[in-house]
């Protein structure tokens, strides 16, 4: 008799309005090649905590900004620590998961990042620039993110924001991994379309480089991108580590691309389901 299927729900916001792109459009495919493996159920970020403990683990994908329902996001994780219910990624991550502090610990320990300070007293540790770069230091998807003048800097300093020298740089790069292991990488040629991407082929370097932020990170299991840009000296700086709910632009591979991809996920929800047995 085969033994039964693994019960996955699913968390995302099919109606997240995200620009440039359907977050919809890739759940819908990701769920209906999973759907082959495990029984799979979709609910919202504002539900999963009330719906969890009927799962043998729960899969967070596209759920959007965690600051639109930050109430709901708390009570899931005291949820998932109380009955001890797998979450997929783990809520154990060091990067955008727990906001955007490690921007700033990654900085101060001299590691290949956009430079970030958070208090007016460490603006002379940035470069000098024409334009910086202010966000919310638990912000994501650009939400609050503008871009001011060197003289607006120091009124804005603080408060929870962070502040990074607006960089004119050659593009951007994504590096995408499932567990440890690198999948494919995405760039936007042209800086001010940053959503229109193309296949990238990473050289060794650039491999090195985005599998440092994955080791730093410490997760066995899930989903993670490497978000950098090519700064006009050459050299790569990080610009995110998305380790929570990262979009994977799965429309802008081949088929080939796409099947691999969800055998590898797959791959990885079944051994992060055996090590949670």
């Amino acid at each position: 008799m085969p033994s039964a299927r693994a019960r996955l729900l699913y968390v995302t916001d099919l109606a997240y309005p995200a620009r440039g792109r359907r977050y919809c459009d890739e759940d819908i495919l990701l769920t209906s090649r999973l759907r082959d493996t495990f029984d799979l159920a979709l609910c919202h970020p504002r539900d999963a905590a009330a719906l969890m403990d009927d799962f043998d683990a729960v899969v967070t994908r596209n759920s959007g900004p965690v600051l639109h329902y930050q109430d709901a996001h708390d009570a899931f994780r005291a949820r998932a620590e109380e009955t001890g219910v797998p979450v997929y990624n783990p809520l154990t991550g060091r990067g955008d998961m727990a906001g955007k502090q490690y921007l700033l610990d990654l900085f101060a320990a001299g590691r290949p990042v956009i430079p970030t300070v958070d208090r007016r007293e460490d603006l002379p540790r940035l470069p000098r620039a024409e334009r910086y770069v202010v966000k919310p230091l638990r912000g994501a998807d650009s939400v609050g993110l503008r871009i001011v003048s060197g003289a607006e800097v120091p009124a804005l300093a603080g408060g929870g924001l962070l502040v990074q020298p607006h960089i004119d740089f050659v593009h951007e790069i994504s590096f995408y991994f499932v567990d440890d292991a690198f999948q494919y990488a995405l760039h936007a040629p042209d800086p001010d379309r940053r959503w229109e991407l193309e296949p990238y082929r990473p050289d060794p370097a650039d491999l090195a480089f985005a599998r440092s932020f994955i080791e730093w990170n410490t997760l066995a299991h899930g989903i993670q991108r490497v978000d950098a840009c090519r700064a006009p000296g050459g050299e790569l700086l990080l610009v995110e580590l998305e380790d929570h709910n990262p979009y994977l632009s799965l429309d802008a591979l081949d088929d080939a691309g796409r099947d691999s991809f969800v055998a590898a996920m797959t791959s990885s929800l079944h051994r992060f389901l055996d090590a949670h047995r």
